[in-house]
């Protein structure tokens, strides 16, 4: 089964043709991966429902009052991504109010890792999710998976990354020999030793200018609009490369979806080869190193 009809599958456990559905935490920051999540979340519920959700929102303006209003019953669908845990606290809290506060539906957690380091946190998670009248959770991996079946009462699942419901896409020509694109955040690892001279090396975690109107225009479209932008920035950065080095998940993905062979590092707890194990590509070669990276890089140009 391909990882789209998988997606698609997930989805009508718990939505039909027109239900009414939710899908909050709206990713409104420069990380590209977020954005090719939340699209590809976009396309698979409105290919099962035939609609757009009620109500979106991001963690920071979820209006329960407005929520109530657009959506008086139906699914709420919280975004995926690599935030279930303590690193990127935000998400963690506003996923937690939700399963506080928001308890006369069912509340579904799209495909997650899941990364705590401080046990406590986890098992505050934990208590919230037992506690939920309905809660289902998806993870992206077999080490996530095995975590939230043994703390975390609740079904559990595994699915693949929800970017993957974008299908292929078209790559511009490539202008440069490497493309390194490498993590500049809290989940960088110490890969030992810096990037070759000659490579181009690049992080996507700022922004091209958006319009004036998008910090106050929260409806769908603009939402998809904004996300498109992104993402569209991200393909453009990535087809620049011959060859792609990083270590980002979603460097990862959209790299594998342009068709670009590539050699994938990983972040500091091993979120990429956790989701490697489960859902290989034939495109990506895994490496531990920088130096290890390099020469594979170079095995893989075409321009060697």
């Amino acid at each position: 089964m391909t990882a789209r009809a998988l997606l698609e599958a997930l989805c009508r456990a718990h939505v039909g043709q027109g239900t009414p559905y939710a899908l909050v935490d709206f990713p409104d920051h420069a990380n590209v991966g977020d954005s090719a999540i939340w699209l590809g979340e976009l396309a698979m519920l409105r290919g099962v429902t035939g609609r757009d959700p009620c109500y979106v929102s991001t963690w920071h303006d979820f209006d329960p009052d407005a929520f109530r209003r657009a959506c008086p019953d139906g699914v709420l669908f919280l975004h995926g991504g690599g935030n279930l845990g303590d690193i990127w606290p935000h998400h963690q809290h506003f996923r937690e109010h939700l399963l506080e506060t928001v308890r006369d539906r069912p509340l579904v957690q799209l495909p997650q890792s899941i990364h705590f380091r401080d046990p406590a946190k986890a098992q505050r998670f934990a208590t919230l999710a037992a506690g939920h009248p309905d809660f289902t959770l998806y993870v992206r991996d077999g080490r996530s998976l095995a975590f939230a079946r043994a703390r975390f009462a609740c079904p559990s699942h595994l699915a693949p990354d929800s970017a993957l419901a974008l299908g292929p896409q078209v790559r511009d020509a490539p202008d440069c020999r490497l493309l390194m694109l490498l993590r500049s955040d809290d989940e960088r690892r110490d890969h030992a030793g810096p990037p070759p001279p000659g490579a181009t090396v690049a992080d996507w975690l700022e922004d091209d200018a958006m319009p004036a109107d998008t910090a106050t225009d929260t409806t769908v479209a603009a939402r998809e609009a904004q996300a498109r932008a992104r993402v569209g920035r991200g393909l453009r950065l990535l087809s620049r490369g011959e060859v792609i080095v990083t270590d980002r998940l979603h460097g990862h993905i959209l790299t594998g979806l342009l068709g670009i062979p590539h050699v994938v590092l990983d972040n500091d707890y091993g979120k990429i080869a956790g989701y490697m194990a489960n859902w290989p590509s034939p495109l990506a070669l895994p490496a531990t190193t920088m130096a290890q990276a390099v020469v594979l890089a170079d095995r893989l140009s075409p321009i060697a």
